[in-house]
């Protein structure tokens, strides 16, 4: 016998179980398979454990200089072993606030690995899901009127690479870590590559970043780059460009040793580890996707703006599509794609509208349009721009490095693009992206009143500057 259901889910990642809640709210009946814990990436391997031990390096910082703020300590003594208990703490906090959130819709999850069936007994299109057990359990059938994949991602790595889990590491492998090495190599010098830097840095790791291209964050604004990589060598981290890593140099004997190709040149690195931040791969193996017409390219697969594949009562979302692979987009995803199953109208999301977050020391977030995205698609540009050196609370802070940049379109006003980096700009990235999606133009952020003395004032006079009528610099 197979149990009906409106909608299964294959993931109970953030995309998954965001999508099964507004299904329950539609009326429907909803499943979720899960082969691991709710909360899937985001909550157990990535954003939450990250933030939490970058909040740690923050905190232990801070104490470093608390001199700074005239406040006399002894030297603050790290121990690993409590900042890894506290970020547990976090995620069974919120893993329980899932589950709670589960039984609260009357969502059914099923922990067990979800495979797509083919046209069978128990339908003649393909998409029953055959749930499969660890422990032997037979398989339950679930025949669902729609299908949402939500499979997520897993670190990528590279070949000659490949994650020994001990001295060259995945970001799960370093989220696990029991003890601080003494130094380590990074090879990725994108998103999660610097945050990693920037958090192990602060904790006195002696860092290295290998980037292949020829800057760091080479998606963000090319200012906001340079900035990053101005401050992070300023603490002290080794950031090196245009290297090609060897694959057969690597050679391990209580750390490893690694031969790199910089325009020419050959250096010779050595580090306690290595870890590998090269980008994720999609999960889309095993689950059953050759019994379907679904179309995959490079290991994604391929929807339409409603997110269904060639399969149309079947969905799919988040890091399995590509596009930005962030939790944020996931679950705004699963919210769209429900309510289209639903027969809702829906608006499509606009790739220039989603922020993106780096939570390093110093942040950095950004939204739309870098200036040079804009004048590529012919946007003749305006450009504001302004230090959080001239603002009283970051002063008061104690971080004033860093600035706000905005991008806008010369001929018409509209806002083109919003990029900062400095002190707590992931949250006022908030303000940029609502801005965005009412179509705001500078001079309308800059008419809204930004309250002093606080952060926020940055963003106002980055607005005026657009025309040259900032108040402070």
């Amino acid at each position: 016998m197979a149990t009906e259901y409106d909608l299964v889910i294959l993931g109970g990642g953030t995309g998954g179980y965001v999508a099964a809640i507004r299904a329950s709210q539609l009326k429907m009946k909803v499943a979720i398979v899960e082969k691991a814990e709710l909360g899937g990436t985001c909550l157990h391997r990535g954003c939450i454990p990250s933030k939490a031990l970058l909040r740690s390096a923050e905190v232990y910082q801070q104490t470093t200089r608390a001199d700074e703020f005239g406040i006399q300590v002894a030297k603050p003594v790290l121990d690993f072993s409590k900042v890894q208990q506290r970020k547990q703490k976090i995620i069974d906090q919120l893993h329980q606030g899932v589950q709670g959130l589960m039984k609260k819709g009357k969502i059914d999850v099923y922990q067990g690995f979800g495979r797509i069936l083919g046209p069978s007994i128990f339908s003649p299109m393909p998409g029953t899901i055959s749930v499969e057990y660890s422990d032997g359990k037979e398989n339950d059938m679930l025949l669902p009127k729609n299908v949402l994949i939500a499979t997520g991602s897993r670190p990528n790595q590279l070949p000659g690479f490949e994650f020994d889990h001990n001295y060259i590491l995945s970001s799960d492998d370093a989220l696990a870590l029991e003890t601080l090495p003494d130094s380590i190599v990074i090879i990725g010098g994108g998103v999660i590559g610097i945050e990693w830097a920037s958090m192990l840095n602060d904790f006195e790791v002696d860092v290295t970043i290998l980037e292949n291209q020829d800057r760091i964050l080479s998606t963000e604004d090319a200012e906001i780059s340079k900035e990053m990589s101005k401050l992070l060598s300023q603490k002290g981290i080794n950031i090196i460009t245009n290297a090609n890593v060897k694959a057969d140099s690597v050679k391990k004997d209580q750390g490893v040793s690694l031969q790199v190709d910089v325009d020419g040149e050959i250096q010779t690195h050595q580090a306690e580890k290595v870890l590998m931040s090269v980008g994720r791969k999609g999960n889309i193996e095993n689950i059953g996707l050759e019994n379907t017409d679904i179309v995959t390219d490079r290991n994604l697969i391929m929807t339409n703006e409603f997110y269904q594949t060639k399969e149309s009562h079947i969905y799919a979302i988040g890091d399995v599509i590509g596009g930005l692979q962030l939790a944020h987009v996931a679950s705004h995803e699963g919210i769209k794609a429900v309510e289209h199953m639903a027969g809702h109208t829906v608006e499509k999301i606009k790739a220039n509208a989603i922020p993106s977050c780096i939570y390093s020391s110093p942040e950095a977030a950004s939204i739309g349009l870098t200036e040079a995205q804009a004048k590529e698609k012919d946007y003749e540009v305006k450009v504001g721009k302004f230090p959080f050196k001239a603002v009283g609370k970051a002063l008061v802070y104690g971080e004033s490095e860093g600035f706000v940049k905005i991008v806008s379109d010369k001929n018409t006003n509209d806002l083109l693009g919003v990029h900062m980096i400095g002190p707590h700009v992931t949250d006022m990235i908030a303000e940029a992206s609502l801005a965005k999606f009412l179509d705001a133009t500078p001079w309308e952020i800059s008419e809204s009143i930004h309250p002093h003395p606080t952060l926020s004032e940055v963003i106002g006079e980055a607005a005026l500057a657009v025309e040259g009528n900032q108040i402070h610099g």
